[in-house]
């Protein structure tokens, strides 16, 4: 019995495994890579809660477009910036779960058959040996539990990092959004002025023929129509550009950019307060702090490391070594050398190395807390920004509204004494050019209080009225 035990141990430790192969289906997708299996994510298998929680999703209420609240949505989960940067934050978990092994005993085994034949003898033997190794570093001066702490800092950074690249996709995705909206009401207040210049023009050529007007006035026409056609066909490259641009963010072709929907100006009713004063408490809440902040954490912990570098390292070994001529009789007692010895080592001389990493990690800590110093008063910035240009901006939009109303009263004054032919329609054609023209500076300012709104969520964190009473 113990003969058939030893071959069929034997056999078992020196057998392959032999997989079958399998000829798969040749795909037709020459763009998409392979993957592993344990790469391609399951359906419900994770919740994406957390990564709506990241943008305040509610906030995003305020601007009453389901659109773009679907495209956002669509951003969340189909961004490939987004999973970037949500492999990275697993990219840093298994650093740590690496690194946490360093704190715990180390241990292996192995087998290792042998054919032995001694010089100038025709006898020949099997021997067989198996090792069991067991090292356990003792962490009395915890410098392995601390190199564990400064990996989770990472960890917790890479978090952050994740974060804010989620507030800042949703930012891109409701600007570059307004941005197409106010396009396309651009757009066809253009048309209206290239069809009222197209009028212009062909008066003044009939008017040129009737010698009522120069030559020189036509002329001058015809480069007012050619200018604002040039107008009309760079807000078309703009809106393509931003139609594209869209269509990335929200994780789909830009071929598929034609079909992007969206809300119309006019429809677009924002309930956006924006507060006076936000206090600079506000900005603990923003990623870039917080990760600073980690940071600074970090590297105090790894000048700690690097001082418990001048201690000495203890160590525990244990080891089984089994050694038998006869397999059947390898892992018995009397074939077993057993062994236990610690022991601790403290480098006399390194050449300075230690001394220099010292020094080194003292001088990363400085950097890395003017780094912190300099975040702060960077997000202080951003925020009194945000909120400047959001005030000044909607004042300037409430002065240019007062302007557009002053436009259509003067049209329909202009109107009516065309109607009873004080005025020519030439007049009365360059006065709609001023109103439409006025009607083009209402978007875009309308459009730029909806994006300097955004730029305070960024700014703020995705929160900007947490600290606001």
């Amino acid at each position: 019995m113990k003969k058939i035990l030893s071959i069929l141990l034997l056999t078992s430790l020196l057998s392959v495994e032999i997989l079958p192969v399998f000829a798969a289906e040749e795909s037709t997708n020459t763009a998409s890579p392979k993957q592993f299996k344990s790469m391609i994510k399951k359906s419900n298998k994770e919740s994406d809660d957390y990564k709506f929680a990241y943008i305040n999703m509610n906030w995003w209420n305020n601007f009453n477009d389901d659109i773009l609240n679907s495209y956002i949505e669509k951003a969340i989960l189909n961004n490939y910036d987004l999973k970037m940067a949500s492999l990275n934050v697993q990219e840093y978990y298994q650093n740590v779960k690496i690194q946490f092994a360093n704190e715990l005993p180390q241990a292996g085994v192995g087998f290792s058959p042998a054919y032995m034949k001694g010089m100038g003898t025709t006898s020949s033997d099997w021997s067989f040996i198996a090792p069991a190794l067991i090292n356990y570093e003792v962490d009395i001066f915890l410098k392995n539990r601390d190199k564990t702490k400064a990996v989770k800092k990472l960890y917790e950074g890479s978090k952050l990092d994740e974060r804010a690249a989620y507030i800042s996709i949703a930012s891109a995705v409701g600007t570059t959004y307004f941005n197409i909206v106010k396009l396309d009401k651009t757009i066809e207040l253009q048309e209206q002025i290239v069809k009222q210049r197209q009028e212009i023009y062909d008066l003044m050529v009939l008017s040129n023929k009737e010698g009522l007007t120069s030559t020189a006035d036509t002329v001058k026409a015809n480069k007012a129509l050619v200018q604002g056609q040039t107008d009309l066909i760079e807000l078309k490259k703009q809106r393509e550009k931003c139609l594209h641009q869209l269509s990335v963010l929200i994780g789909e072709s830009p071929e598929n950019s034609n079909s992007i929907e969206r809300t119309s100006l006019d429809a677009i009713a924002y309930d956006l307060n924006i507060p006076a004063s936000i206090p600079s408490e506000i900005i603990v809440q923003r990623p870039d702090y917080m990760k600073a902040e980690l940071m600074v954490e970090k590297a105090g912990i790894d000048v700690r490391v690097a001082k418990k570098e001048l201690l000495p390292t203890i160590n525990i070994s244990g080891f089984a070594l089994f050694n038998a001529g006869d397999l059947g009789n390898l892992l018995t007692t009397q074939n077993a050398l057993l062994g236990l010895a610690g022991g601790a080592l403290l480098p006399l001389f390194t050449g300075g190395r230690r001394l220099a990493n010292i020094r080194l990690k003292k001088a990363t800590y400085e950097r890395i807390l003017q780094n912190y110093y300099k975040t702060n008063l960077t997000a202080i910035q951003e925020v009194n920004d945000s909120l400047v240009a959001s005030r000044l901006d909607k004042e300037k939009m409430e002065q240019t509204l007062k302007q557009s109303e002053l436009e259509k009263a003067d049209y329909k004054y202009n109107e009516h004494k065309f109607n009873e032919g004080t005025i020519s329609k030439l007049d009365l054609i360059q006065y709609k050019e001023n109103l439409l023209t006025i009607d083009k500076l209402v978007a875009q300012q309308k459009v730029e209080c909806m994006v300097d709104a955004i730029q305070l969520y960024k700014a703020t964190g995705s929160k900007p009225y947490d600290y606001v009473n």
